[in-house]
């Protein structure tokens, strides 16, 4: 990593003398401390107020087992995880991830992250991030069912609709959500619907709600290619993973006129040059789960390649929307090379730093994570909105409200970055924006 500024370089050596073992989440803290130096300096009450020694530090970390019996009869021990970073702008919000890959350092740096990105939407909310090192694939609904019901057996006492709203996230869909609210509300005796979001639109769910991160990461290429006074109209785009978020950005990349060409998962990639067929693959990986070669399978004008990332496909626009880390410095170059002129992060941090240095040298777009991806944050608050008032909105009503949040993110990156002198630098402008909202209201509220 490279070396911090003095305002901020203090604050990164204690977080790995606390946290010597986790890279993932030293890494975003290091990416967030890099771009808001500028802000320390300006703004000094920040400092005297041990604003960052104490963001950097969880209001509460909670971790935890959860034994269940698989239909076999066996019993099962999983560790469940709840990392709430900070509720200063609103109740804890963020998903749960259940993936074999998932670890305290995953959690808090998805849960760092959620912080500047819900204050990017500015819709009062703070942040968090959860789950568990289970993995639902393969697993029988009856399995899914009781693992879902011992974890919430330990979480929903640190939850609620003032508290904490978690949400889905990898491998936690409308399945995995319904199982989870269902125990909530049987422990609780209370049908409290806007203690969790993503749920199903018959009982409580927002439109929109599950097409959003994807529609979002859509949305804000848009937003930057539009300050050059571009279109997607003809343009290629790859995007990587074949879940909700990738589904769905591929969906809105041919609404608006592009030609998606690429999906993928952790077998390799497909490349489709007349166009992704999204019912296609939608019926591969929703309905059948099965993996992505099968789409090759059935589609003439696509190939399969085993064991690989898309990043070798001439594109125009990148969106990588499968996990972290998933597109390095190498990638990264085979991008630009190719012409790529815009990435628009759909997951939680996919590019590692050197890929994020790489694109910004050779003056790509690129839109980060926590600016990029927070279409499905922004529309989980709509949800809870909407729970409160006890109101249903369209599907047409909700992505116009989307579609002006996205804006509105854009609007104060770009903003922000204009006024610490980093143009079109967007990694700095959501950090500065996310953090300067974050920071004043901690000034507000005292020392706590």
């Amino acid at each position: 990593m490279t070396p911090l500024p003095a305002p901020v370089d203090f604050v990164f050596r204690g977080v790995r003398e606390r946290n010597p073992h986790e890279p993932e989440f030293q890494q975003a803290v290091h990416e967030v401390l890099d771009s808001i130096a500028p802000v320390i300096e300006r703004h000094p009450a920040f400092g005297a107020a041990g604003v960052l020694e104490r963001l950097v530090e969880p209001e509460r970390q909670i971790m935890f087992r959860v034994p269940w019996v698989d239909d076999a009869g066996r019993v099962r021990v999983n560790r469940g995880y709840r990392v709430q970073f900070s509720s200063v702008l609103g109740p804890y919000k963020g998903g749960l991830r259940f993936h074999p890959s998932v670890n305290l350092s995953i959690i808090k740096f998805l849960g760092f992250e959620q912080i500047f990105k819900n204050a990017l939407t500015g819709q009062g909310i703070g942040g968090a991030k959860g789950g568990s090192d289970f993995d639902p694939r393969g697993r029988s609904d009856g399995e899914i069912m009781r693992f879902c019901q011992a974890f919430m057996n330990e979480l929903y006492r640190h939850l609620g609709e003032h508290t904490d709203v978690p949400a889905g996230d990898i491998g936690v869909g409308a399945r995995e959500v319904g199982y989870l609210f269902g125990q909530y509300r049987k422990i609780t005796n209370r049908h409290e619907s806007g203690m969790f979001t993503g749920k199903g639109v018959q009982w409580g769910g927002a439109e929109v709600r599950t097409e959003a991160t994807g529609y979002g990461a859509v949305f804000f290429a848009e937003e930057m290619l539009a300050v050059h006074g571009r279109t997607l109209d003809g343009l290629r785009v790859g995007v990587s993973g074949s879940g909700n978020v990738a589904i769905y950005a591929i969906e809105k990349a041919h609404q608006l006129g592009a030609l998606p060409v690429t999906a993928s998962d952790s077998s390799g990639y497909v490349v489709d040059d007349a166009g992704i067929d999204v019912a296609l693959l939608r019926e591969i990986k929703d309905v059948e789960r099965a993996r992505i070669s099968v789409y090759a399978e059935r589609r003439p004008s696509a190939r399969f390649v085993a064991n690989a990332r898309p990043w070798n496909v001439a594109v125009d626009i990148a969106v990588p929307a499968a996990t972290q880390n998933e597109l390095d410095e190498n990638d990264a170059q085979a991008l630009i090379g190719n012409g790529v002129t815009a990435v628009s992060e759909g997951a939680n941090m996919p590019c590692t730093p050197g890929a994020v240095s790489a694109f910004r040298a050779a003056g790509v777009l690129f839109g980060p994570g926590k600016a990029a991806n927070a279409g499905g944050v922004a529309t989980s608050a709509l949800e809870m909105s909407q729970n409160s008032s006890r109101q249903r909105w369209s599907f047409d009503d909700s992505e116009r409200k989307l579609r002006a949040i996205v804006r509105d993110i854009h609007r104060a990156a770009f903003t922000a970055a204009g006024r610490y002198d980093s143009a079109e630098d967007y990694v700095a402008g959501a950090n500065i924006a996310g953090f300067e909202r974050v920071a004043h209201a901690m000034l507000a509220q005292g020392v706590i």
